[in-house]
């Protein structure tokens, strides 16, 4: 088996398994959030919605963040990323991502869409109190900040003129297997073709 295979079974077994891939020298982690206004703190009946997608790479220290939004009240005043709350899935936290919002992101919309790769060994990719807070560097940041991501305490908040603590947001799990399936037996078919 070549080793391009190997890395493609790889990458669609481990997504669909546990939401990681391992290589020799690091993981690629793979999280999505469903965000609406119910679940806000407190929660709000914005009609909006959205969706977002962090990627990370533990040997790289690269974060992809893709956010998709609409419907909402108002418009855009910031977006980034909150961690750690006390459980999972509920309370509130300060901002562990840049502020006083992700660089780049649509301001002034009601809807849009985001992408954009962050080295997170770099303070400016960081809020400066959630480094000063996690051991003073970028990378021991980076350590609380994986292990919120990895227990379910880390959200993506979309901020607007009409609800400036956030008018959606949603809670970072590791993809299901029933949301990556489709893209998984994709991923199997391309693999088999390539060994043909």
């Amino acid at each position: 088996m070549r080793s391009g295979s190997l890395w493609s079974g790889c990458l669609t077994a481990g997504v669909v398994l546990a939401g990681t891939c391992t290589s020799a020298n690091g993981a690629s982690l793979y999280y999505q959030a469903f965000l609406d206004g119910v679940s806000e703190a407190p929660p709000n009946a914005s009609p909006g919605t959205g969706f977002a997608q962090v990627d990370y790479d533990t040997l790289t220290h690269m974060m992809r963040v893709r956010v998709t939004f609409s419907g909402l009240l108002g418009t855009t005043t910031a977006s980034h990323i909150h961690s750690a709350t006390a459980a999972p899935g509920t309370g509130t936290a300060g901002v562990a991502t840049q502020t006083p919002t992700f660089g780049g992101f649509p301001l002034g919309v009601s809807s849009g869409s985001y992408d954009h790769t962050f080295d997170m060994s770099l303070a400016a990719s960081w809020n400066a109190p959630f480094i000063t807070a996690n051991g003073g560097t970028p990378l021991t940041a980076e350590s609380a900040f994986l292990t919120s991501l990895a227990a379910g305490t880390a959200y993506v908040n979309v901020h607007s003129s009409v609800f400036p603590g956030g008018e959606i947001r949603g809670f970072l799990q590791v993809p299901s297997p029933s949301t990556l399936g489709l893209a998984s037996f994709g991923g199997l078919l391309i693999a088999r073709r390539r060994r043909r």
